[in-house]
């Protein structure tokens, strides 16, 4: 049996998988927006793994993987015996042996690879504290389905340097377009975190006026995130400079979209005359994880399709 790819952080794919995936995107939302049936995966199994709850990524896997013919199983770790003790090498054994695909949604990425490393199927990041691929992969082809190529481009991440903002660093170094980074002293970048060596693709900023001068595209994220609730006052003081406002969408290129992962909280990372504004794309870039992440369910559980 040949080992199986999986998803674990942006830079497992190139960019010539990652164009394969788009043109599946696009092939496989234009059916269901016409009410085609498609049901490559009938009779395959994703299992969903949370240590982190979600909206977003349990409905658009779940959804997604029923509209692809296949079936989806949640388990939590609260009510499994991953939440009881039972090592994640034997999870993966045994569930992998059950299934046909695993997302797991966890905190250390070292969860994630471990369960890898002794899985027979593939498995997906659906989420931990360094990346968060399957947000970026729908985030580019937003993109591009408003804009065209992303390549050359400038985006502007303004906050924290977490997860989502690792990731569009990887993303960078794929597809050749800039990050202009600006977040508070003391929430930099951090290379070794990011998983990114290579700085001719991203820029810091300390003022994020700088930062959004002329960008393409402007996106943020919570201040505080998931397992960092304890700072959150501390947060609110060191980011209250951070806010994406009107201000700095028009420092942007007239034609800037802006982007958030979700979900917002208006009057902190961002203003709701932004989130709710014409610049805004957020109700797409969220129903695209729906379309990117059947692409992607596709392509790892049976291989690259012709559209």
């Amino acid at each position: 049996m040949s080992p199986s790819r999986h998803y674990l952080q942006f830079l497992d794919f190139d960019l010539q998988e990652y164009l394969h995936l788009f043109e599946r995107t696009r092939w496989i939302k234009d059916r269901f927006k016409r009410y085609e049936r498609y049901w490559p995966l009938q009779d395959r199994t994703l299992v969903m793994i949370f240590e982190k709850n979600s909206t977003r990524t349990r409905l658009s896997f779940e959804a997604g993987m029923q509209q692809l013919g296949g079936a989806a199983i949640f388990l939590s770790t609260r009510d499994s015996q991953l939440g009881r003790g039972e090592p994640v090498e034997d999870a993966a054994q045994v569930i992998s042996r059950m299934s046909d695909i695993v997302m797991i949604r966890t905190f250390e990425q070292e969860i994630l690879e471990r369960f890898a490393r002794n899985s027979r199927v593939p498995v997906i990041n659906g989420l931990t504290n360094e990346y968060h691929p399957c947000q970026i992969l729908a985030d580019i082809f937003t993109y591009i389905e408003h804009r065209g190529s992303i390549e050359g481009k400038t985006v502007a991440w303004i906050g924290d340097s977490n997860n989502v903002c690792n990731t569009w660093l990887q993303a960078a170094t794929v597809f050749g377009f800039n990050v202009h980074v600006s977040t508070p002293p003391g929430y930099e970048v951090e290379a070794e975190r990011a998983g990114v060596y290579d700085d001719r693709f991203y820029e810091s900023f300390a003022d994020p006026m700088d930062a959004v001068r002329g960008a393409d595209l402007v996106t943020t994220d919570v201040w505080t995130s998931m397992g960092f609730e304890a700072e959150n006052d501390e947060r609110l003081r060191d980011f209250q400079d951070w806010q994406v406002d009107a201000d700095m969408m028009r420092a942007a290129s007239p034609e800037a979209l802006f982007m958030h992962c979700l979900p917002a909280h208006r009057g902190e990372e961002v203003a709701a005359e932004v989130i709710d504004g014409p610049h805004s794309v957020v109700w797409e870039e969220a129903e695209n994880r729906l379309h990117t992440q059947k692409a992607l369910l596709e392509f790892l559980v049976i291989g690259k399709q012709n559209s």
